[in-house]
């Protein structure tokens, strides 16, 4: 499981998360939620150890902040919210960045056409669009984490906001893809802003609000016109939709 117990994070002299605990377990996806400057990244880059970190962070058993690069490599793979080229690298090439030794170019090509993009490996990254060049990013961190479970136990996703650049039908297939990563045993945990997606996709939401927990569970019990309401500063109403119990969520302006 990925467990983080008493979770701070200070940078520049500033407290930016402040006593966060959270679990999440493999075979899940959890969906981190809140406003802008809340602390989202800031977790998530903490989770996947590219912060540094009071209190503790584990992942499958393992203090992240204690374990070699190379091992963390083969347990997590991390999708940023972008990603700057400085050469003009193919579709492929970049892919392949993500496999371990080297690797088999098959799994490049794999997970490719996992995002949709198989004929595109000869093409220049920089020639793509923006869109593209972020299930381009997702493409090369599928290859370095293809197998969900492996014998060392079970593989995580770490997704930075993995739908802003995409339109309504690429994000559908991203979160399907996320799901499909979870139900084969592995970890997701991917910061959104999308609440309606994540209510959709997500089996556990967790709520970010000035650096803290707010709430975290099912997105039933954590998107409430109450917590909504204290994260976000404005009017909120959750609904349901006639099919299923899935909330959705509609924006109020409030005169005055």
């Amino acid at each position: 499981m990925l467990l983080a117990e008493n979770l701070t994070v200070s940078l520049a002299r500033r407290e930016i998360l402040r006593g966060v605990s959270l679990c999440c377990l493999p075979g899940t996806l959890t969906a981190i939620v809140g406003p802008n400057g809340s602390g989202k990244t800031t977790l998530l880059r903490a989770l996947t150890g590219d912060l540094p970190y009071g209190g503790s962070a584990s992942l499958n058993g393992h203090e992240i902040r204690d374990t070699p690069a190379p091992q963390l490599a083969a347990r997590r793979g991390v999708l940023a919210q972008s990603t700057q080229l400085a050469f003009p690298f193919t579709v492929l090439e970049v892919v392949r960045l993500g496999l371990v030794n080297g690797g088999d170019e098959t799994r490049a090509r794999q997970a490719l056409a996992e995002v949709g993009l198989a004929g595109f490996a000869g093409q220049l990254v920089q020639d793509l669009s923006g869109g593209e060049q972020a299930r381009v990013q997702l493409a090369r961190v599928l290859a370095q984490i293809w197998e969900p479970v492996s014998p060392a136990g079970p593989r995580w996703l770490f997704l930075d906001e993995p739908v802003a650049a995409l339109d309504i039908g690429q994000q559908l297939a991203v979160m399907r893809l996320a799901r499909r990563f979870a139900d084969a045993g592995g970890g997701v945990v991917a910061v959104m802003h999308d609440l309606n997606l994540s209510a959709m996709f997500a089996d556990r939401v967790a709520l970010i609000h000035g650096g803290r927990l707010l709430a975290h569970g099912r997105a039933a019990e954590v998107l409430t016109d109450r917590h909504l309401e204290t994260a976000y500063c404005c009017a909120l109403r959750v609904n349901t939709v006639p099919m299923g119990n899935c909330p959705w969520l509609v924006p109020q302006a409030v005169a005055g």
